[in-house]
């Protein structure tokens, strides 16, 4: 290994005041060029040698940025379905819960003022915000679609099958019926 005098510099290797070598020039943030994006790229106008070059390269690119944005929708698109399908389960674990809470009010265990009837109020709260809605009310009309009889009682006087009572309210999260209302129905008397 020879010694190399570090002080001196070599001809070939000398830089004179004023000049700039090629690392200075790339380490230098103002003479960068900026970056260019993908849609950059493909806005360009083809010039003519690159077009008589390869006539179908524009069309490959095109093609190229079609596919990609297919798969950020669809990607995009699975990801609310996961959230949907996330929320929907933490709601479903929920509802006996909630359930249990509609009975303790029924029995009056829900005073007002008190730790059981706060907490309450909370878990209530949170289920609202995260989009959980009931439904299923006395003196609605019954529909198939949306409640499930479990007794019918022929009333007198009654012209449509109605909710009677409300066994079990029914919850929906968004448009998705996560469980549907267990009612009874009063029907016409025959």
């Amino acid at each position: 290994m020879t010694d190399k005098n570090f002080e001196q510099p070599d001809d070939g290797d000398e830089v004179r005041p004023g000049e700039e070598g090629s690392e200075a020039h790339a380490s230098d943030p103002a003479s960068q060029e900026p970056e260019l994006t993908v849609d950059d790229i493909l806005g360009a106008e083809q010039n003519a040698d690159a077009a008589a070059e390869d006539p179908d390269l524009l069309g490959d690119l095109k093609r190229l940025q079609a596919e990609y944005a297919n798969y950020r929708r669809r990607t995009e698109e699975q990801r609310e379905v996961e959230i949907e399908r996330a929320k929907g389960s933490v709601a479903k674990n929920l509802l006996p819960v909630l359930d249990d809470l509609d009975r303790a009010a029924k029995h009056g265990d829900l005073a007002e003022g008190t730790p059981f009837a706060a907490i309450a109020e909370k878990l209530r709260g949170v289920a609202e915000r995260m989009g959980l809605v009931t439904y299923g009310a006395a003196g609605e009309a019954f529909d198939p679609q949306q409640h499930e009889a479990i007794f019918q009682q022929p009333t007198p006087g009654q012209t449509e099958a109605t909710i009677l009572e409300v066994v079990e309210v029914g919850y929906r999260l968004g448009s998705v019926e996560l469980r549907p209302a267990k009612v009874v129905v009063a029907v016409p008397a025959d």
